[in-house]
């Protein structure tokens, strides 16, 4: 069909060529098929015609799509453009901000130094802190002070300005009650573990006194404890005045530790475990030193009587037996008639038996003077050998192992001049009174003899 159209369109435009003046016909209507070359060509026309209008439809509609899409177009590029200035604009934002971020990560690192600092010092002053009032005297009067600044130390953040506040009240609270002298009813128990509720005073942080002994304090229990070995008893006499007394002054004695001076009384020896520190040589030299001590105090009393006996007989003209010079007295009337020569032979007798009853055991105290401090350096020697002996089998990791032996060992040595320097010197006070009396018997039979010789000469 289309061909055959195409075959008439070619014939109709042929012969209007042709004819060149010929009047249009009327067009064939549609759906009907031409009937001559003229409608045929006419048909083409109007065919011709409608494609040309649906051509320039399409081309209407082409331009209006074209233009709608260069609107859409411009538009985009325009949000484009627009999205690239912002954007710019947020890069040129970001880049600042990494600026002023890298700043402030600056300042934050240095004040969280500065803050981990303060932090620091906290946790330490408040765990000084908490072992300070733990251990304090007035935490005995005032208990479950510490927990504060317990959990202070213990803390993984920043204090806030509260705790702060209390850690500063603990310490003032802590210097305020230090320096009061305070009465409080408290439990107290006493060496055989009895418990009994009384009054207690508590002399600032440094003493606890309950009825006249000092207490002692355990940290962790907080039990108040009177201890099993009192200090010396001017100690005790204070506290006693101290319990007795109500308003005024009174002398206290003050333990700058806070206690632990008192408590180490508990572990110092008294004299009786020093003296058994000392040993078998220990006993040996205080046995010596007590005999020693015997015989010098013997002999004084001794020759105390005799030197009042023999003053007695010079202010007497009968000779007496009772003593010595009395005896050689005797012996001068005995041989009053013989020569001078013999008779002074029998007083140089009488003199020699009487000086060894006077000088008697004046060389055992002596000896005892002279042995003890040797006994005492034995002593210190094999103390020494002791010693060392076990720094041998459990060797130097325990500093009271070597100082308890060298205590042991120079024990001794403190026996032996204890002992020595008294013996010495009572042995120089017998020495010295026996040679006076001697030296009165000498001097008398001397004098005897002269006046012999005197009269012989006279009757000669």
């Amino acid at each position: 069909m289309t061909r055959y159209r195409v075959v008439g369109a070619a014939w109709a435009l042929l012969l209007a060529a042709v004819s060149g003046a010929q009047e249009e016909p009327a067009p064939a209507a549609p759906g009907e098929q031409p009937d001559t070359v003229l409608e045929l060509l006419e048909a083409v026309r109007v065919e011709a015609r409608q494609g040309t209008r649906a051509n320039r439809a399409r081309i209407e509609r082409f331009r209006d799509a074209r233009d709608e899409r260069q609107r859409l177009l411009d538009e985009v590029s325009r949000e484009l453009a627009a999205e690239n200035g912002r954007t710019a604009a947020l890069n040129r934002q970001y880049e600042q901000n990494e600026t002023d971020l890298a700043e402030l990560e600056e300042r934050l690192q240095i004040r969280i130094g500065n803050f981990g600092e303060l932090f620091g010092v906290v946790r330490d002053v408040a765990g000084d802190t908490a072992g300070e009032v733990l251990n304090s005297l007035v935490s005995a009067q005032f208990p479950d002070r510490a927990a504060v600044a317990r959990e202070m130390a213990q803390a993984k953040a920043l204090p806030s300005l509260e705790d702060l506040r209390g850690l500063q009240l603990m310490l003032l609270e802590e210097m305020a009650q230090s320096g009061q002298v305070v009465r409080f009813s408290a439990e107290v128990t006493d060496p055989s573990g009895r418990k009994t509720r009384g009054e207690v005073i508590r002399v600032g942080a440094f003493n606890l006194v309950h009825d006249g002994k000092f207490l002692t304090r355990d940290p962790d229990s907080g039990a108040l404890q009177v201890l099993p070995r009192q200090p010396a008893g001017r100690f005790l006499d204070m506290a006693e005045d101290l319990g007795e007394a109500g308003t005024g002054v009174v002398g206290m004695a003050l333990d700058p530790t806070r206690g632990q001076l008192l408590g180490m009384l508990i572990h110092a020896p008294d004299l009786a475990e020093r003296i058994r520190q000392g040993g078998y040589v220990g006993y040996t030299i205080i046995a010596m030193g007590v005999v020693g001590l015997l015989i010098a105090v013997w002999r004084l009393v001794v020759l105390h009587g005799a030197g009042r006996r023999i003053r007695a007989q010079l202010r007497s003209s009968m000779p007496s037996g009772n003593n010595p010079l009395g005896r050689i007295l005797r012996v001068h009337e005995e041989h009053r008639s013989g020569n001078a020569e013999a008779l002074a032979l029998k007083l140089d007798e009488a003199i020699m038996r009487e000086a060894p009853v006077l000088e008697r055991y004046q060389g055992i105290v002596k000896v005892f003077a002279a042995v003890a401090p040797l006994l005492g350096l034995l002593g210190t020697v094999v103390g020494m050998i002791i010693t060392f002996q076990q720094l041998t089998l459990f060797g130097t990791g325990d500093p009271k192992l070597m100082a308890g032996g060298i205590s042991q060992a120079l024990m001794t040595t403190v026996l032996g001049l204890v002992v020595a320097i008294p013996l010495v010197l009572l042995h120089s006070v017998v020495s010295s009174a026996s040679h006076r009396l001697v030296e009165i018997l000498e001097e008398q039979s001397a004098g005897l003899i002269a006046r012999r010789a005197e009269d012989v000469s006279g009757d000669g």
